[in-house]
């Protein structure tokens, strides 16, 4: 979801990320019944003041609905002080630590061969860090045993029998996820040997021990990072993660609330801090996040999902690139209608992300063109996963 915040100067706005895919409406309201007549006659320039304004006249806050939407503000002024600077948020912030941002793609498949074919064409595009998912599209299997664009996790051959009168829903079985994602991760690093950098994603579904266990086995293997190996709810395992293995760890797409990062950094039991900006309350707390992160030697390596807009991308963009203790960036490339409905989305080349010399964020929104391309109302599927006996499990 894109925030559009108008000025009363004509023709000078700011465009802002707010994206909660799953409850977007909810986002949509916060935003045009809330915010709104809270803040028109403000003054634009106190983003500080406005951000706490935003997050405490609720009362209650730091929940992923009023986060978003005050993140969709929160990067729209940003994106307008910076046009009223004339500058890119990488030369307000203090200028550019790098030219561009090192990013990491996904490939995936449903077999080895499949999976090594995507490797491939990452490093036939210049890609170094490339994110291992062994399943591809169909990584669950339904209750009628159909496949494609479920669970997260594992091939869908797992041998484990359902019970009569399964309900629907993405199924998932860890010991087989975990065994054949160990497989699949030997499998490219002997076909690629050290030529490229592995990463994989847990999507926090195993137990705390289980993870740790997986964490383990992963070793060998050099992963870059492994990624949300523990749900927020399982905070305090991270100090037993990070005494019994050495593989880099990544977290933090499901945090809302700083007390879910902030005993991770200061304890320095993670070593990359990868938040949903949007889903965090935007660019300014995700600044504080970044200055705190390097004085305890931890990057960052922000979310950066298919369904965060170019708007969103962008921002990640300036925050890497004027971060000392910068990690890694995830790429969506940006195809089909979207580099016309988004007018200065950020390029991809060789390895690299790179921004425009636009002021503010940098990318503008064709409505119009916009309007062409409606949110789709119905309510996914893809979270609703299940262990092989059915019991609900976080997605």
């Amino acid at each position: 979801m894109v925030v559009k915040v108008e000025t009363s100067e004509p023709g000078l706005y700011g465009l802002g990320c707010g994206t909660f895919t799953q409850r977007y409406l909810p986002v949509r309201s916060a935003v045009l019944d809330y915010l709104r007549p809270l803040l028109v006659g403000r003054d634009i320039a106190r983003i500080e003041e406005l951000w706490r304004l935003m997050m405490f006249n609720s009362y209650w806050r730091n929940g992923p609905v009023l986060n978003n939407a005050v993140s969709g503000v929160d990067m729209a002024l940003w994106d307008l002080k910076g046009k009223l600077a004339k500058m890119p948020l990488y030369d307000l912030w203090g200028g550019k630590c790098r030219e561009a941002a090192a990013v990491y793609q996904h490939a995936d498949g449903e077999t080895l061969e499949e999976l090594s074919d995507h490797v491939q064409q990452q490093l036939d595009q210049g890609m170094r860090h490339v994110r291992i998912r062994f399943g591809g599209s169909a990584a669950g299997t339904r209750a009628s045993g159909e496949t494609g664009g479920l669970a997260y996790g594992g091939p869908s051959d797992s041998p484990a029998r359902r019970p009569d009168g399964a309900l629907e829903g993405a199924y998932f079985d860890p010991r087989h996820y975990t065994l054949s994602t160990l497989k699949a991760l030997q499998h490219v690093r002997e076909r690629f040997g050290d030529q490229i950098e592995l990463l994989h994603d847990v999507h926090e579904r195993l137990t705390p021990i289980d993870a740790i266990g997986f964490a383990k086995d992963c070793e060998e293997f050099k992963l870059f990072f492994l990624e949300d190996a523990l749900s927020p709810e399982d905070g305090a395992w991270f100090e037993k993660m990070r005494s019994a293995t050495t593989t880099p760890i990544a977290v933090g797409e499901l945090f809302n609330h700083p007390n879910e990062w902030m005993p991770l950094i200061e304890n320095r039991w993670i070593d990359f801090i990868r938040m949903h900006v949007s889903q965090m309350g935007g660019l300014t707390p995700a600044r504080k996040v970044t200055a705190t992160a390097e004085s305890f030697g931890i990057r960052t390596a922000w979310h950066g999902p298919g369904d965060v807009s170019p708007v969103g991308h962008a921002a990640n963009l300036h925050l890497n690139l004027t971060a000392p203790n910068f990690g890694i960036q995830e790429l969506q490339p940006f195809t089909g209608p979207t580099p016309e409905v988004f007018p200065g989305c950020p390029e991809y080349r060789d390895g690299y992300f790179y921004p425009n010399t636009k002021p503010g964020i940098g990318v503008d929104l064709n409505e119009a063109l916009a309007e062409k391309y409606p949110c789709d109302p119905s309510v996914i599927q893809w979270t609703q996963a299940r262990l092989p006996d059915g019991t609900l499990v976080k997605p």
